[in-house]
């Protein structure tokens, strides 16, 4: 009988003990769920493998007009973001990243879209005066209010696509206006997908077969030298909308 006492008291002392650490588990990764990463911040990881800022949430250093040399009036920086008053249209308010241009890269940036706004953001921009917008030579990543835009999208035209060229898969991943987003957009000659909060909305093959015939579509007849350039900058969209960016970050590939 003391033998089998004793078993009962070693499990029921083990069950406690399991139970104890089951519950420090959980303290833990509370704790770690507490941890937040400040806005427009790299971590030490991210350094060591080459991102860097364009934006330290306080300073648009760098950022111009495009086709410019100052930082235009039709933006500003509001609580940690770059923000487009919405004074732009199709042609003038869009800024670039002037500093330095990209070929490849991984690029992330954090956005919200005010009610009915339309935005974007491009790369391998290149300026001069025959170029009167960056959507001349630089493919877009759409920026849009998907749920409520004012007018029908075409699939090509709606969030997360490569505009006019790739339509983005976006089930389930879509927010309302005014809600932040995470984008990414990873681009290589051998590959390139955007990113929508976690989801990949779409992949293609840059200058591939599939990729010349949508580029010669006819959508871009009028602008002959759109995606001719393998290498350029980093530009935001005002396009008559408010629209804010934070967290935009690179590395390049």
């Amino acid at each position: 009988m003391r033998l089998k006492s004793n078993w009962i008291y070693l499990l029921v002392f083990s069950l406690v003990l399991l139970g104890c650490a089951a519950e420090k588990s959980v303290e833990k990764l509370e704790e770690i769920e507490e941890i937040i990463i400040p806005d427009n911040t790299l971590t030490e990881d991210e350094k060591a493998i080459g991102w860097m800022l364009l934006f330290d949430g306080e300073d648009p250093a760098g950022w111009r007009a495009f086709n410019g040399t100052e930082f235009p009036e039709g933006w500003t920086v509001e609580d940690g973001a770059l923000k487009a008053l919405g004074l732009g249209g199709d042609i003038g308010g869009d800024i670039v990243f002037g500093p330095l241009d990209f070929e490849n890269f991984e690029l992330e940036f954090t956005w919200k879209i005010a009610p009915g706004g339309n935005s974007g953001v491009f790369y391998h921009v290149v300026e001069g005066p025959q170029y009167k917008a960056p959507y001349e030579t630089g493919p877009e990543y759409q920026v849009i209010d998907q749920l409520g835009f004012p007018e029908p999208l075409e699939d090509w035209q709606s969030i997360a696509s490569d505009y006019g060229m790739y339509p983005g898969d976006v089930e389930g991943v879509v927010k309302p206006a005014g809600e932040w987003n995470v984008s990414r957009i990873i681009f290589s000659r051998e590959k390139a997908s955007y990113w929508l909060n976690g989801k990949k909305t779409l992949e293609f093959v840059p200058y591939s077969e599939d990729w010349e015939a949508r580029r010669n579509s006819g959508k871009w007849d009028d602008f002959p030298d759109y995606a001719k350039f393998r290498r350029g900058l980093i530009s935001l969209q005002d396009h008559g909308s408010e629209a804010w960016f934070k967290n935009i970050k690179i590395r390049p590939l």
